[in-house]
């Protein structure tokens, strides 16, 4: 087992979840209550990573990152680095990539709360901040669950984008998703299969304990 790949790949999972619930939690607030005219563009564009190919998005995310753009050369001056080939650029395109998997389910949570507890919070003075802060979130901690769990295995997962956009170098860019190519592409099938057995424990752990939590919290309000 290559634990530094592993390390790496717990890494990356975490630091992607807990940026995308920072990221998400308003960006649902904002999609569940606005009657914007372009809330459907927002939707759209926050959708779209579930329909592209990994490679596709990973490849013009390697462009708009590397040193032939405006932005590629600004993050170069800021960081002393390009992001391409980066842990920080796995961290931005997994953060892109599995974007819908923490929209989704936190905008169907704050959609799902009753509208009459939002109104009287509102009546009774509740800043935006404090609805979401005191009704939304404690009523929806559901979605705020299974959101964390979706982009958790999600990037665990991840295999197209990162090799696009990271390679493949050990210690900074090589997931658990990458050994496993490499080691196919070495025919040593018996080490793949461990690999990959790892990960689909994982998924399937992260989605067990999920699925018990709702099952329990089901029974006690029953």
């Amino acid at each position: 087992m290559d634990l530094q790949a592993l390390w790496l790949t717990v890494r990356l999972a975490a630091t992607t979840t807990l940026l995308l619930l920072a990221l998400g939690i308003p960006l649902a607030f904002w999609l569940a209550s606005t009657r914007a005219p372009w809330r459907p563009f927002v939707e759209a564009v926050t959708t779209l990573p579930i329909l592209l190919p990994p490679t596709v998005l990973g490849f013009y995310l390697l462009v708009l990152l590397g040193p032939h753009t405006g932005l590629g050369r600004l993050i170069e001056r800021l960081f002393g680095h390009p992001l391409a080939f980066s842990f920080s650029g796995l961290v931005v395109g997994s953060v892109i990539y599995s974007l819908p998997f923490a929209v989704q389910p936190l905008t169907a949570g704050f959609r799902s709360v009753d509208v009459a507890l939002v109104e009287q919070a509102r009546l009774l003075g509740a800043s935006r901040l404090r609805i979401l802060s005191s009704v939304l979130l404690p009523l929806s901690v559901h979605s705020v669950v299974a959101g964390a769990a979706l982009c958790f295995t999600h990037t665990v997962g991840e295999f197209g984008v990162v090799l696009m956009i990271g390679g493949d170098i050990p210690g900074a860019t090589r997931t658990l998703s990458i050994v496993i190519y490499d080691q196919v592409q070495e025919f040593s099938y018996a080490a793949a299969n461990r690999t990959a057995l790892l990960l689909v424990c994982v998924s399937a752990l992260a989605l067990v304990l999920l699925y018990m939590r709702r099952a329990g919290d089901g029974a006690s309000h029953g």
